[in-house]
């Protein structure tokens, strides 16, 4: 039996002014364009309560709280 994939996959059209930006924060963070996608759709998401955060990302929050 075939396994569910996880991620789906789409095709996304940027202009020019726009990928050099998406290239150059990408590499700021030391991640691929695409990671950096996942990363800024997923923060969007979770800013705007449409995705709940993960259990990773809450522990996060609360352990930079901690250290301040």
């Amino acid at each position: 039996m075939a396994k569910k994939a996880e991620n789906k996959s789409f095709v996304l059209r940027v202009d020019a002014a726009t990928m050099d930006a998406l290239e150059r924060w990408a590499e700021d963070e030391f991640r691929s364009i695409n990671g950096q996608l996942q990363w800024i759709i997923a923060d969007a998401l979770r800013r705007s309560g449409r995705l709940k955060k993960t259990k990773k990302v809450a522990e996060d929050n609360s352990s930079e709280k901690e250290s301040v």
